[in-house]
């Protein structure tokens, strides 16, 4: 079923509101000149309240109104697997994909201006996704794995109709694992879009090819295993009877 402007729109709303989560919550908790910061001096503990505020954040737009309208995909590594799927024609892909980019460039770029230099402090900068100690390589496996992993398992859990409304939980769930687990690693982006925001804002695209070209790269993988299984399903995260389905019209 095609979509329309709407939902192209209610995507990039959701996704920049995602970005101002992001930036005003890593501001609060890294900041030095935070009271939170300072009352949370181990790294482990504040990644831990970043990822619950993050899976929170994800989980509330995608039962939202917004997430409701779109599909609350919000990430253009989602949308190429549901194309590969066959769940959205390819105009509605690449709607999605610009408006997912532009939304993510605005909301970055709208938190940053209200927050002014606590926003560009190393500390937080930008919110920029970049490799961590252990190098390159490690990023891309980390970005590769928890990429082709959420991907399989909203799949799973979405291609059931007992499961499907608990799709986008899962998906909260798993954001907040990932940032706990794996930032270290590279960020935790799986999200070519959520990288591209601070990029564009902060003016420096370091190994942005890596968060452009490896989560889609992951999410593709799980697509591929999942046709290969003849599983069906929607691309809608939030998946609800009280809503008409813009891809299945169910």
């Amino acid at each position: 079923m095609r979509t329309d402007w709407r939902a192209w729109a209610a995507e990039a709303a959701a996704i920049a509101l995602f970005m101002v989560s992001a930036t005003a919550c890593t501001v609060a908790l890294e900041h030095p000149a935070s009271w939170l910061r300072q009352a949370l001096p181990d790294d482990l503990i504040r990644r831990a309240c970043m990822g619950v505020a993050m899976g929170t954040t994800a989980v509330a737009l995608i039962y939202s109104p917004l997430g409701a309208r779109s599909g609350a995909h919000m990430n253009p590594a989602v949308t190429l697997a549901f194309w590969r799927l066959g769940r959205l024609g390819p105009a509605d892909a690449g709607a999605y994909v610009v408006a997912q980019c532009v939304g993510a460039i605005a909301g970055t770029w709208a938190i940053a201006t209200a927050l002014g230099p606590a926003a560009a402090h190393p500390s937080v900068a930008f919110v920029k996704t970049v490799p961590g100690s252990a190098g390159v390589a490690a990023a891309a496996i980390g970005e590769f794995a928890i990429s082709f992993v959420l991907f399989a398992v909203v799949l799973t859990v979405s291609g059931r109709p007992s499961t499907m409304r608990f799709a986008g939980l899962v998906a909260g769930v798993l954001v907040m694992a990932n940032i706990v687990v794996e930032a270290p690693l590279s960020g935790m982006s799986m999200n070519p879009a959520r990288s591209l925001g601070p990029a564009v804002v902060a003016g420096d695209f370091t190994a942005f090819w890596l968060y452009a070209l490896v989560p889609p790269a992951g999410m593709q993988l799980a697509a591929a295993l999942h046709r290969a299984l003849a599983t069906r399903g929607c691309a809608r995260l939030n998946h609800t009877s009280r809503v008409r389905c813009i891809f299945c019209a169910a």
